[in-house]
């Protein structure tokens, strides 16, 4: 079946959760209400039903491919990427003054989960360039900034982020490519670089790398480590294409999943003939971005960019396998209904576990999405908002987010397309159903930009220890306050939520406790829980939002608004809170009880 964008349902969130109409509000908002985030995601859809999500089947069967220093694309992208650019989606959420559209990331946030339902493996390179803009407008000089941000907001050029080595994953400290500095202010880069998406690609006529590198005398680990643009080519002062720089892909790597984003091996200084290197001397020209030794603080503004971003990527995947699922479900008949509801064989849709597997996946879908969102309304506002404490408050309340986002609904995305799978049987595991590709590409997800390990270390330990869990105390409040008013409504559906929701938040502040209590006077049974603390926020601020649904689909049924679509949120909402919210309590009590189990096996014995 073919992708259709679920607009409906976003248009519901930013009105009811994220109240698009206050993020309006905001000082250089004001044109970014509800009716322009509907006319906005009008076209996203029509761009990513029409235009990209045909190549997406297309892009795993011919992925990107590497031949003498090249990458070609799957055969459709340039175009695909050409008219993306010239709508102007690359800069939709970047200042106006380097030719961006401005708006919020309220309306951005929807529309990138509709550019990676349509296909995750093009997304990726429009990500990685919004990461690259992030981190220039925060800590690149006026130098940087006026040679680089406008071609990279308006997507003529492209953006990379280089952490990883081949002796260095996720451990930066031990980053060993290295930054000489010239007389002329610049610098020459050595090193290599591994995983880099979109590394190289035929797409745009320059790629711009933000490298982490050390200069010489730096202090070790990752205090030592400094930010460098080092692009394709170099860029004259009128702003044309100059030289070849002394960068080059020495190949790309083959996946599980994602296979026509080209995940590059780059390397730096490495005397490529034709560049730089020939006149110029030995390495690949590179430039401060801040100062130096500071590069981990301003490369973690692309990263906190890209975790939010790839925790939609989640709720995209898991969009994109339900409705294949619901689909495949509507059309396939097997066996007669338990209920004898019809004569002879129906369509498997009729079945109770298929039903509930459906419904599982919707929620869980719709649930990060609502989170999504509401998180991205307090990212306008802790930039926006012209109140200090708001924007300090709407800050913590984001920064807090993030690990969940990124975390819980990339985890979910792995169980809903697996549950996808499912639903198709023998079918779901044939490569040309389409269903195992979104599995498939689910799964790096949970790795890239920091694992759910990763995630869940930080929430223990910046997000809740380092405050003793006042954060996580106060977003539980908000929360307590939601109860409340479900307890005053009428409905059997908001009295069944407000006491699941109940039980939730209370396991939840039993973790915090004992994680905020236990980090740094035993922080192996703290940490032993973290990935369980992480999916136990996850759940329960996903529940939240799906009760604050319910609260206004029940209050829009009554002004008879869209019954049918109402409906069907209240349905979605108490399913979640019947079937995923009841999951906190058994998660907090293997995060209390459970931690000397997980590290009481002798190594020797693994």
């Amino acid at each position: 079946m073919s992708y259709v964008a679920p607009v409906r349902d976003m248009l519901f969130d930013m009105e009811h959760l994220a109240r698009i109409e206050e993020v309006a509000q905001l000082p250089g908002f004001e044109d970014a209400g509800l009716e322009t985030a509907a006319a906005v995601l009008a076209e996203c859809a029509k761009l990513n039903e029409g235009v990209l999500a045909p190549l997406n089947f297309e892009g795993d069967k011919n992925p990107s491919s590497w031949k003498d220093g090249v990458v070609t694309t799957t055969p459709g992208f340039r175009d695909a990427f050409r008219q993306y650019t010239e709508g102007g989606w690359q800069g939709l959420q970047h200042p106006v003054d380097f030719g961006g559209q401005g708006l919020p990331k309220t309306i951005g946030a929807p529309c990138i989960e509709i550019l990676n339902s349509a296909n995750m493996s093009f997304a990726l390179c429009p990500l990685l360039t919004d990461g690259a803009i992030e981190a220039l407008l925060t800590a690149g000089s006026d130098a940087l900034k006026g040679k680089y941000l406008e071609k990279l907001v308006s997507g003529q050029w492209t953006g990379t982020m280089n952490l990883t080595e081949p002796q260095a994953g996720s451990d930066l400290a031990a980053v060993r490519s290295r930054a000489e500095p010239r007389p002329d202010g610049s610098y020459r880069v050595f090193g290599t670089k591994i995983f880099i998406t979109y590394g190289e690609h035929d797409m745009a006529e320059n790629i711009v790398h933000l490298v982490l590198a050390r200069v010489a005398g730096a202090p070790e680990g990752v205090k030592g480590i400094s930010l460098f643009v080092v692009p394709k080519f170099l860029v004259n002062d009128d702003g044309s294409i100059g030289a070849r720089n002394d960068v080059q892909c020495v190949s790309i790597e083959h996946k599980l999943g994602i296979k026509a984003s080209p995940t590059a091996v780059l390397q730096y200084g490495d005397g490529i003939k034709g560049s730089v290197a020939d006149k110029g001397g030995p390495g690949a020209v590179g430039f401060l971005v801040g100062e130096e030794n500071r590069g981990l603080e301003y490369m973690f503004i692309m990263m906190n960019a890209a975790r939010y971003a790839v925790g939609v990527q989640g709720i995209a995947i898991a969009e994109r396998a339900y409705q294949k699922a619901a689909a495949f479900a509507r059309e396939r008949v097997q066996s007669r209904p338990v209920d004898g509801s019809t004569k002879g064989a129906a369509p498997i849709i009729h079945h109770p576990d298929v039903r509930r597997m459906l419904m599982t996946m919707r929620a869980y879908t719709e649930g990060c999405r609502a989170l999504a969102i509401a998180s991205a309304a307090a990212y306008d506002a802790s930039h926006h908002h012209p109140d200090a404490k708001a924007r300090q408050d709407n800050a913590a309340f984001y920064e807090f987010m993030v690990p969940l986002v990124k975390g819980y609904s990339t985890e979910m995305s792995l169980e809903v397309a697996s549950l996808g799978v499912q639903v198709h049987g023998g079918m779901g595991f044939i490569e040309e159903t389409g269903a195992a590709q979104y599995l498939r590409d689910a799964k790096i997800l949970t790795i890239y930009e920091g694992t759910t390990a990763i995630q869940s270390n930080d929430l223990v330990g910046r997000k809740t220890a380092r405050d003793g869990g006042a954060a996580a105390r106060a977003v539980a409040a908000q929360v307590e306050a939601t109860e409340a008013e479900l307890r005053r409504r009428t409905s059997d559906a908001g009295r069944a939520v407000a006491a699941r929701l109940a039980a939730a938040r209370e396991a939840f502040l039993r973790a915090v406790d004992f994680i905020a209590g236990h980090a740094k006077t035993d922080p192996n049974a703290a940490y032993a829980g973290s990935v369980p603390y992480l999916l136990l926020a996850g759940n329960l601020m996903a529940g939240w939002q799906m009760a604050r649904s319910l609260i206004a689909a029940e209050d829009q049924l009554a002004a008879g608004v869209d019954a049918a679509f109402m409906q069907a949120k209240i349905t979605t909402a108490r399913f979640y809170a019947d079937h995923i919210l009841v999951k906190a309590p058994g998660l907090a009590l293997s995060i209390v009880e459970g931690a000397a189990s997980v590290t009481a096996l002798p190594l020797d014995a693994f």
